[in-house]
């Protein structure tokens, strides 16, 4: 499958997913090379005192994604695992080029822009009705009917409607044909394994492969796969559909917005030269450099402050058993930055693609 107005020479759509590095190890690979993109070890201690007081005052954890997000699915059932499935493959691209002409969704008389508009969508498209997270309904959808259905309540639409109606035809297919038109027959599959449970959706759904090349090897950045897993994890608290024995094998979700957040907190700091390309306002293209290094220092850093997170937990009696892992602070990073945007000055890197 093609995505016709995509720069997708660096991404692998097909083949053999051999010889790439997962996000870890990319992301150490990566930070060590970076140029214009620093790691900072202060900062990096700062936040990790603030994730150490959230995790003491239990303000974030695992339960966190259904009490902090009213659009969320609140029980742990099969209907939630293919709302998941729907809700990430569609989940790239949300930002606006002009802040004052947003798509956004009007739900039970609350307005929504950005990711949370398309769960709105979402979940609007599912009260009328509309069998959205059905893989039988959309393997066939056409670009017309969903964008009928995502239809804003402003006077802009939703970018990349031609490529979301595409990667949903494809997913759908899959389901169907291969796993009896469900997302819980891949857990299943998988045995518990967040790791297996990547490999799989990597191999047999390429829009999830999230993969670039830099400094001569193949990195897996993953971010979509990485947060479907994650998703379902904290739908089910670590239980059922979302039990996984090796949960800490998922990173940060690498996107636009999380590094911003991180330079806000000092975790990490920009060249001259690339916050001057920022300050511009210019367009990247899938795999430059400047792409690559924001998104593996991003969670080179996360990696970092979650080390340093677990030191300061396991020295206090009182939380020396708490768990904590890159997806939470994601989370409370990914929070904290919507609700301090106009605070933060840094732009974030601008990019059209189907990955994040």
């Amino acid at each position: 499958m093609r995505f016709s107005i995509l720069p997708i020479v660096r991404h692998y759509t097909s083949g053999s997913m051999a010889g790439v590095m997962m996000p870890k190890a990319a992301a150490k690979f990566i930070a060590e090379k970076s140029e214009d993109i620093k790691i900072n070890k202060d900062g990096v201690n700062n936040l990790a005192k603030v994730m150490f007081k959230c995790v003491k005052d239990d303000t974030y954890n695992i339960k966190s994604w259904k009490t902090a997000h009213e659009l969320n699915p609140s029980e742990m059932t099969k209907e939630a695992v293919d709302w998941i499935f729907v809700a990430d493959t569609l989940n790239f691209s949300f930002w606006s080029e002009d802040e004052n002409k947003k798509y956004m969704v009007r739900y039970k008389g609350k307005e929504y822009t950005g990711y949370w508009s398309w769960i709105a969508a979402l979940n609007r498209a599912l009260d009328n009705g509309i069998k959205l997270t059905d893989p039988k309904f959309y393997a066939n959808i056409t670009k017309e009917k969903l964008a009928e259905i995502l239809k804003s309540d402003s006077n802009y639409e939703l970018p990349l409607l031609e490529e979301r109606a595409q990667v949903l035809q494809e997913a759908g297919k899959k389901l169907v044909e291969k796993y009896d038109g469900s997302f819980v027959n891949c857990i299943e599959k998988c045995e518990k394994s967040a790791e297996s449970l990547l490999n799989l959706v990597v191999e047999e759904f390429p829009s999830y492969r999230d993969v670039a090349e830099y400094n001569g090897e193949k990195v897996g950045i993953y971010k979509r796969v990485q947060i479907l897993i994650a998703d379902i994890w904290a739908c089910f608290e670590g239980k059922s559909y979302g039990e996984f024995h090796d949960i800490n094998f998922v990173t940060m979700f690498a996107d636009y917005r999380i590094p911003q957040a991180l330079v806000q907190f000092k975790a990490m700091t920009y060249s001259d030269k690339l916050t001057e390309f920022l300050n511009k306002d210019q367009m990247m293209k899938t795999g430059d450099k400047y792409e690559v290094e924001i998104r593996g220092c991003s969670i080179q850093a996360v990696e970092e402050v979650t080390e340093e997170t677990r030191n300061l937990l396991s020295a206090d009696d009182s939380t020396k058993d708490a768990m904590i892992n890159a997806i939470i602070i994601d989370h409370y990073l990914w929070d904290y930055r919507r609700e301090h945007a106009t605070d933060i000055k840094v732009p974030f890197h601008k990019i059209r693609c189907i990955y994040y």
